[in-house]
């Protein structure tokens, strides 16, 4: 039976709600075979001497003070001193625990480092297939909140513990979908950034990538990935949940999971065909909202439609 969410939805301690159609631009209505317009951008560090100064910005210190993007726009949230215990055997399904399972997802997953109006934030992201090799996937309010852009942009892949065994990749361009660009539309909370090669290399000739794809059903069985920061977690280790994915509403562009992870795993990919023994997988979302009812936590994905096709593209060919 397919299982279907009609209610407000809580981001970081904000309530979002959805404007009335007649407000709407055409292309956000969801009424008709309208064009979807391109993605947003926004220039980042492109030249070598910009290259250098955000790497050398992003200290070890710093990457540890770095608070999840949510906590900036809603309220606060208390972290552990240690991490939680990690999630055992990987049974299918799980509602949440660290990823011990080690496989190309430990590398292609990694933490997003930003600055936001002033204060240093972080989200989290996965290196993705293509044909520039250098393309990071993320949620669109980690490369842009309440109208802001974010600077000092960088991609740390395999981040645990403070340590970044595969280099900090600082960000050339950073893209949004137009929905989220425009409107800042959940539905559509769709970021990706195109990095810097590294020491003359490409990043997914160092880490891998892991598939993307586009228009898949919305009830799947799918695995999510992140590093989450509110309690029991620590925002150190990735962490990860699987179950079976199910339709919000029938006009909504969100999907969602039961699943426990918190702050700070905004970004983190869902996979489709996720294989245990290698961390392999294919991205159809990336964590978005978070929401507990009923006594149960839910995490929720934009559905990667035409407006996440084209913003891949479009960073493909940046």
């Amino acid at each position: 039976m397919r299982r279907r969410f009609r209610m407000p939805l809580v981001v970081g301690g904000l309530l979002v709600l959805t404007a009335p159609a007649a407000l709407l631009p055409a292309w956000a209505q969801g009424s008709g075979p309208v064009a979807v317009p391109p993605p947003g951008a926004k220039v980042q560090a492109l030249t070598a001497a910009d290259q250098r100064a955000v790497a050398r910005y992003w200290t070890p210190e710093r990457m540890r003070r770095a608070v999840p993007i949510s906590l900036l726009v809603g309220r606060p949230a208390r972290s552990p001193d240690r991490p939680p215990p990690a999630a055992g055997r990987l049974d299918f399904p799980h509602t949440g625990g660290l990823w011990t399972g080690g496989g190309a997802v430990a590398r292609t997953t990694g933490r997003v480092f930003f600055t936001f109006r002033g204060v240093d934030a972080y989200c989290s992201g996965s290196a993705v297939a293509g044909a520039n090799r250098n393309t990071v996937i993320t949620a669109g309010h980690c490369v842009k909140s309440q109208g802001t852009w974010h600077t000092n942009w960088v991609f740390v892949p395999g981040y645990r513990d403070g340590e970044q065994p595969y280099g900090v990749w600082t960000a050339r361009r950073t893209f949004a979908t137009a929905q989220w660009s425009v409107l800042e539309d959940f539905g559509h909370d769709i970021g990706a950034a195109v990095v810097n090669a590294l020491d003359g290399r490409r990043l997914v000739d160092v880490v891998g990538g892991q598939g993307i794809a586009f228009h898949q059903p919305r009830e799947q069985n799918m695995y999510a990935f992140g590093y989450p920061v509110q309690q029991p977690y620590t925002g150190q280790w990735l962490a990860y949940c699987s179950g079976r994915t199910f339709e919000v509403s029938p006009i909504s562009q969100a999907m969602g999971m039961p699943c426990n992870l918190t702050r700070g795993a905004s970004g983190g990919p869902w996979l489709l065909h996720f294989d245990e023994s290698s961390g392999t997988g294919v991205i159809t979302s990336v964590n978005s909202l978070g929401l507990e009812a009923s006594g149960s936590r839910y995490v929720f994905g934009p559905y990667f439609g035409e407006s996440a096709r084209l913003l891949y593209e479009r960073a493909q060919h940046s």
